[in-house]
């Protein structure tokens, strides 16, 4: 018999609901076996799995012998993210080379390093002869993290050392990774853009002598035009998205993938299936999705009455997706403020002004406020809610043209330098593959033939 597509498509509906009744599991039993879900325990605190002199965040302070929550901290290298992104901007250099610099190798870059380090970016801001032809313009897809993890993994076709793990080897791939990273996500837009959408099509080349930010700019806008405001404020997006603790998913992704001794593209490409969940990297594309909601189905935006009100419909789930969550607020970590969206919010307000886009940044800050207000009403919390860096890097991604298809991908222009200063530590210092624990509790069952099933 000749199946068709459509028996497949029953075939798979019906054994889903086989393994809903095989595979669950009963949530008490986690708390019974002392299972820490999501490797998190009640009161959101995670689980030791490693250590790390990448950074550091803090959410809390130890007063009369109590942890209590105090105001975010992020330190990348042990500087205080505050210091480095006022370094830079005093100094008005870009800062998504010099922080990489740190991240990557553990000290901050003196003039002559920094150069260097520019200098190896730009030659590395290459890809192989045809590779935009032969390889991101064939199958082009919406989901622009789809099409970059298949240049990563393309890319390895390309390199004779693809599986040498010695340091210097691994140091040069993350640097070429982390230069060509811009290239991929806006050129596989660009494709994706041009093919499914009927859009016109142009591939601006990356220049050497400009930063990250600028050639990004320059690459995704049709006259290659932008303004320093703009580049600035993405810059200093890419520097905060950079790095988090270590703790966060895609970056444990990575260590757990080079601890078992894979390439360099295998691990960075499970480390951008990681981060493409909605769960994790699309959180600014559901803050823009709820803003366009709520400007929908409010009548007047500065009224604070009804946006509250709206809020309220949003978490209990009456409104939006219905899903009960409003996007951008609360993190695992972070409970009185996120310092990054404490650090993007002066910014995002200026950006905003020079956009003509007031009222929107009006309306965020707003929301900034009374979220928390509504959410505080409604659920029963462990910890304080507040803004995260998502809340603001979505606004700032559309106040600066980014089409949505790229949002996830700017992250992963910015985070791979994480990625890769956390497998070069993995590396240095573990000898051992990952392999956690499971309880198992699966019923023993005695073998039958197949005609007594």
């Amino acid at each position: 018999m000749a199946l068709k597509r459509e028996d497949v498509k029953l075939f798979a509906e019906n054994k889903a609901k086989v393994c809903k009744n095989n595979d669950g599991v009963d949530r008490e039993l986690f708390t019974e076996y002392g299972v820490k879900r999501g490797l998190r325990d009640l009161n959101g605190k995670g689980v030791l799995t490693g250590i790390t002199n990448i950074s550091r965040v803090e959410s809390s302070e130890i007063v009369n012998g109590k942890s209590v929550p105090c105001e975010g901290k992020l330190y990348f290298r042990g500087y205080k993210i505050q210091d480095l992104v006022k370094g830079f901007m005093d100094d008005k250099r870009f800062g998504f080379e010099e922080v990489a610099y740190l991240l990557l190798f553990g000290e901050l870059p003196n003039e002559d390093e920094l150069n260097e380090f520019k200098e190896m970016l730009a030659y590395s801001r290459r890809l192989p002869t045809n590779f935009v032809r032969d390889v991101i313009m064939k199958a082009p897809s919406e989901d622009i993290m789809n099409s970059l993890t298949r240049s990563v993994l393309t890319l390895a076709s390309y390199d004779k050392n693809v599986s040498d793990t010695s340091l210097e080897n691994v140091i040069r791939q993350c640097i070429q990774l982390i230069a060509v990273f811009p290239m991929l996500s806006v050129y596989g837009y660009h494709a994706y853009n041009h093919y499914k959408k009927n859009q016109s099509l142009y591939i601006h080349r990356p220049k050497d002598d400009l930063s990250t930010s600028e050639n990004l700019l320059r690459m995704l806008r049709p006259n290659k035009k932008y303004t320093e405001l703009e580049a600035k404020v993405l810059d200093l997006a890419l520097v905060l998205h950079m790095e988090h603790g270590g703790g966060n998913n895609s970056t444990f992704t990575t260590r757990v993938v080079t601890s078992s001794g894979s390439d360099t593209y295998s691990t960075i490409a499970a480390a951008l299936s990681s981060l493409k969940g909605p769960r994790h990297g699309g959180a600014n594309i559901m803050v823009v999705k709820m803003f366009k909601d709520i400007k929908a189905n409010v009548s007047d935006m500065k009224d604070e009455k009804e946006v509250k009100e709206y809020l309220r419909k949003i978490l209990n789930r009456e409104a939006f997706d219905k899903k009960g969550l409003i996007y951008g607020m609360g993190h695992a970590v972070y409970s009185i403020s996120d310092p990054r969206a404490e650090i993007f919010k002066s910014f995002v307000e200026k950006l905003a002004h020079e956009k003509g886009r007031d009222d929107d940044f009006a309306l965020y800050s707003m929301i900034e406020t009374l979220a928390p207000q509504v959410i505080g009403e409604e659920r029963q919390i462990y910890k304080g809610v507040s803004a995260n860096v998502d809340f603001y890097s979505g606004l700032v991604y559309s106040m600066l043209d980014i089409p949505e298809e790229l949002f996830t991908p700017m992250f992963a222009i910015a985070r791979i330098v994480g990625w890769s200063a956390h497998r070069i530590e993995e590396l240095v210092n573990a000898d051992k593959i990952m392999r956690p624990a499971y309880v198992s509790i699966c019923d023993y069952n005695d073998y039958k033939s197949i005609d007594e099933r």
